[in-house]
């Protein structure tokens, strides 16, 4: 799965110890996220994607 997560990162200035902080997960998980090796749970995907006020759709890039 292809997430914008670095991409909306950078945009808010945020490092990923931050996002990590914010959604309560390890720094670690946002690294695997970014690099498309984890598949979030429906709440961290929702949470992840509150924080930059988009859709789980708008962050999380399903592939076909």
């Amino acid at each position: 799965m292809e997430t914008r997560i670095r991409e909306l990162r950078a945009r808010e200035k945020l490092t990923q110890e931050d996002l990590a902080k914010k959604v309560n997960v390890r720094r670690e998980t946002i690294v695997f996220l970014e690099k498309g090796k984890y598949n979030p749970s429906l709440k961290l995907a929702y949470d992840i994607a509150k924080i930059f006020n988009l859709t789980i759709e708008e962050v999380f890039l399903i592939e076909k």
